[in-house]
């Protein structure tokens, strides 16, 4: 697809986006999937060294910002990163490196 008939976010939902990995926790988050495609809850917190609870809360504000996606597998929820997630993931890594 072009640029020219691609459609172009709004502020709006742009923001929806920036606000859903405005967190040390949301941007560790992503971090860790971004390593481990499919890594669980469990993965992330042995990976970030935090409180289950409170990465399990991060990490349903990051799915409703559409920035990882959920897959259930029994009692285990895999996570992966959403287009936009691999998009975030990518400008956090060029900026860590600013």
């Amino acid at each position: 697809m072009d640029m020219k008939t691609e459609k172009m976010k709004t502020a709006k939902q742009m923001e929806r986006h920036l606000k859903g990995m405005a967190n040390h926790y949301r941007i560790e988050i992503l971090l860790a999937v971004a390593e481990g495609q499919g890594i669980t809850l469990d993965g992330i917190v042995k990976a970030i060294g935090a409180n289950e609870k409170t990465l399990g809360e991060h990490t349903r504000r990051l799915s409703y910002a559409g920035l990882i996606d959920k897959k259930y597998r029994g009692k285990f929820v895999e996570h992966k990163l959403s287009p936009y997630g691999r998009a975030f993931v990518s400008f956090l890594k060029s900026f860590q490196r600013a």
